[in-house]
């Protein structure tokens, strides 16, 4: 989107044709004008607009002029100069009588849904809404087309701007939107073909993807992750499936929901003809339109007893409380099969969105046909798709399809921008601003850097080439990995670090031998390999970030000094297996050296020191995430959502004396995560964790929770505690964040123009530390610290809560953090400002 903007702010070109295709606009609103009468001078042909002011006209006869005119405006010639097909923009004047102004003051209105039609006709339609479900049959099959276009909107031409004349070839791709009638460039286009199966008993739903292709500037990104983004943020709407309707990652009330009375208007509006069939339109819009809800009509035929639904229409209502989107509409069509079953023919959503106010903005569109409906059972050898976990199964030569399949399987032809994307990126990477910014831009969105055109060597992360930490001082850090280019299955990555406080060297060293092919690098899913990892690297204790390194340069402005810390020389052996179905295993042996250091020192209850200590320990994680979406990064992975329900069960097991371990470690802990939307009133995300410790061990082995230092947010870890401030051998955690999505703000006057969104997080700790691990009461255990405070809970938890606006300027959230227990420890504060950036519609 950065690139898009960046490209957009200053193009504009001309354009010229004979055999023509464009728009006809009013010069003042821009708006399109219906019914323009379009003349090729010296020919005898001619055309009228339709009714988004798109029009298309040829002649087998040379003309040099269009003649353009219509009641109300001045008649306009254009000069045609070019041969070429191109896309027109033709602004009338407006000369019609001007009026004096005419204010309207409307009353308040009176609704009420007693005793109303149109709530009764909708009780109807909820009423019978499974009489038309094809999914009661047994079998429902049908083939799908989707087209998802990303282009620039309303791309206005001049000829002034240097842009415009370095990018001179734009012209020659610039198309109009059978929808809103403006100028666009198409800049991506993906297209997916593929039959969907649904079996009643045992209930399963399988897309069998035929073809994939896609073209565009968007390849800087992982093109997987992609897809699964794109297809998340624009959802198929499926108003009859529950309370709410899934979009932009967020949920709306669905107009035939249990509380849709309560939070829609409902009116019988108009009778109108939709394919034949004379239809009663029922309108209906949200009684707080800054709330989660659709503007919209449904169309049900006159006399139709099942209440069928012929067509739906939705909107975003102008002042909801959703980034980024200017606006938005879905139109679907239905048909009805002899048996009564509804039969969506076409679904087509369009969204025209922005980055940043003021700058260009962007056409999406995801045009849906459906067609070859069935209510068979599949096939012998189709059925095979419900053997498949997975919902979307991907046929292995779908990526590899020619022209003639697409001829065969595009059900919706392409227009010509859309069918020019490839020569227009071909031609972008031609010039030499164009190729460096999007080398760039995709330097920024991996973290690294390639070596060469088809590189078997990225290097990188660039986000941790310099950091500062207390122990190190400025720590410098180069490496990279190795790519498919070099080896589908066999992988190599690692880093040398090095301090100069404390002017020592630190590594890590990867090889990873991957079971099946991959695409690029190691860790895309599925991943089934075996790996071997070496390493010397700082432990901060108490730290564990999440979704980043803990030497990223953001993390590097901390508010107290981190010197709870210890050098650990590590080797490790992991064998992971991931599943389609969300099931993942690791499993692992590592054998690792800590070291003290002059703020961890090793002393037992014997006043003995020790300089190091040794542990061999074996260890297995199981993970179920079924229904997972994520984006695929070089190094990590981060949630597309938090739909998904994830149960995460590990376990840590060292006998005492193998291979010279010190200590036994016997220890266990359980992950639990879900979202839990509220319809229109937000969601909360939920995390609940625990864990014990079978048998004595050091207090480096025990449960740390974790402390964050930093001035950011970051998930699953205490802003105002203090690393090593709990230590505890059994342990309870949950971590709560309501996300209100302006419930309360968008009622206020003086607040909902602002868009501002609520949000509240609450995070608690229990933990207990019995005789056997605590070194006051064993001496064989290394003593806490001295100049740490360690403090043993009592029978409270320790509580953090935190209230904050999120949204700021769309993309920041600022909270206040308050500790509502164990407030007088040294060294803790017990509020503070942190701070985030929150992309979210």
């Amino acid at each position: 989107m950065i690139l898009f903007t960046a490209f957009a702010c200053g193009v504009s070109i001309n354009a010229q044709t004979t055999q023509l295709r464009g728009v006809v606009r009013d010069s003042v609103t821009h708006e399109p004008i219906p019914y323009v009468a379009l003349f090729l001078e010296g020919t005898d042909n001619g055309v009228l607009s339709e009714e988004n002011g798109t029009f298309k006209l040829s002649s087998p006869q040379k003309a040099t002029e269009l003649r353009v005119s219509v009641m109300g405006y001045a008649t306009k010639t254009v000069e045609l100069k070019s041969s070429q097909i191109r896309n027109l923009i033709i602004d009338l004047s407006p000369d019609g009588v001007q009026l004096n102004e005419i204010i309207v003051k409307p009353t308040k209105e009176k609704y009420s849904k007693k005793n109303n039609p149109a709530v009764e006709f909708l009780e109807r339609i909820r009423a019978t809404r499974d009489i038309n479900d094809p999914y009661r049959n047994d079998y429902f099959n049908y083939d799908k087309y989707e087209r998802m276009t990303i282009a620039l909107n309303d791309f206005n031409p001049s000829d002034d701007s240097w842009i415009g004349r370095k990018f001179d070839f734009l012209k020659d791709h610039i198309d109009i939107s059978e929808v809103s009638g403006k100028p666009i460039l198409n800049v991506a286009v993906q297209e997916k073909s593929s039959s969907v199966h649904y079996r009643k008993s045992p209930e399963s739903e399988r897309e069998y993807v035929k073809g994939i292709k896609r073209e565009g500037v968007d390849q800087m990104a992982d093109q997987e992750s992609m897809r699964r983004f794109m297809e998340d943020v624009f959802r198929e709407i499926d108003i009859y499936d529950g309370n709410d309707v899934t979009l932009l990652q967020n949920r709306f009330v669905s107009p035939l929901s249990r509380i849709a009375t309560d939070f829609y208007k409902y009116y019988l509006s108009d009778t109108i003809v939709v394919e034949g069939d004379s239809c009663i339109v029922l309108s209906f819009v949200p009684h707080t339109p800054h709330t989660f809800g659709f503007l919209g009509k449904l169309y049900v035929p006159k006399n139709d007893s099942t209440m069928f639904i012929k067509k739906i229409d939705l909107y975003l209502p102008h002042s909801i409380n959703v980034n980024f989107v200017d606006a938005m509409s879905v139109s679907q069509t239905y048909e009805k099969a002899p048996d009564g079953s509804r039969l969506k023919t076409k679904d087509d959503m369009i969204v025209e969105f922005r980055v940043m106010p003021g700058t260009p903005s962007f056409y999406t569109r995801r045009n849906t046909v459906y067609n070859n409906f069935s209510f068979d059972r599949p096939p012998v050898g189709v059925d095979d798709v419900f053997s498949h976990a997975e919902h979307e199964v991907v046929d292995a030569s779908a990526f590899k399809r020619d022209d003639d399949f697409w001829e065969k399987n595009r059900l919706v032809p392409l227009e010509v921008g859309e069918g020019s994307v490839k020569s227009l990126v071909e031609r972008l990477r031609s010039v030499p601003l164009y190729y460096w910014t999007e080398k760039t831009l995709k330097l920024l969105v991996s973290g690294y850097a390639p070596t060469g055109k088809n590189s078997k060597f990225d290097y990188g992360p660039v986000n941790t080439s310099i950091s500062y930490n207390t122990a190190e001082g400025v720590r410098l850090r180069t490496g990279g990995m190795t790519t498919a280019n070099l080896s589908k299955r066999w992988f190599g990555r690692g880093y040398v670090a090095y301090g100069l406080r404390d002017h020592k060297w630190k590594y890590k060293a990867e090889l990873e031998y991957s079971f099946i092919d991959k695409e690029y690098h190691s860790r895309e899913f599925p991943v089934k390999s075996l790996r071997f990892t070496q390493s010397y690297e700082l432990d901060q204790l108490g730290q564990k970030y999440l979704f980043t390194n803990q030497d990223n340069l953001f993390l590097s402005f901390k508010r107290m000094e981190d010197t709870r810390v210890t050098y650990r020389r590590l080797t490790a052996l992991d064998y992971t297996l991931e599943l389609r179905n969300g099931f993942s295993l690791v499993a692992g042996f590592a054998y690792e050296r800590q070291e003290a250091t002059k703020w961890i020192p090793f002393i037992d209850g014997a006043g003995k020191h020790y300089g190091h200590y040794n542990e061999a320990a074996f260890n297995i994680k199981l993970r179920y995430a079924p229904g997972e979406k994520f984006y695929q990064g070089r190094t990590n992975r981060y949630p597309i959502n938090l739909d998904a329900p994830v149960i995460e069960l590990t376990h840590t097991y060292a006998p005492r004396g193998f291979m010279g371990s010190m200590f036994p470690i016997n220890r266990t802990e359980l992950r639990l995560q879900k979202r839990i939307w509220l319809s229109a009133f937000g969601y909360i995300d939920a995390v609940a964790k625990g864990g014990h410790v079978w048998e004595a061990a050091p207090y480096l082995n025990l449960l740390l929770p974790n402390a964050n230092l930093s001035y950011t947010i970051q998930p699953e870890s205490f802003a105002l505690m203090n690393p090593l401030e709990f230590i505890n051998d059994t342990y309870g955690l949950i971590d709560i964040t309501y996300w209100a999505n302006g419930a309360l703000f968008t009622r206020l006057p003086l607040l909902k123009k602002s868009k501002l969104r609520e949000v509240v997080s609450f995070k608690s700790l229990w933990g207990h530390l019995s005789k056997k691990n605590d070194p006051t009461y064993n001496p064989e255990l290394f003593r806490f610290p001295e100049d740490i405070t360690v403090t043993r809970m009592s029978g409270r938890p320790y509580m953090e809560i935190s209230a904050g606006l999120d949204n700021i300027f769309s993309v920041l959230r600022v909270d206040y953090v308050w500790r509502l227990s164990y407030r007088n420890t040294p060294g803790a504060p017990n509020s503070g400002l942190r701070i985030a950036m929150h992309f979210t519609f």
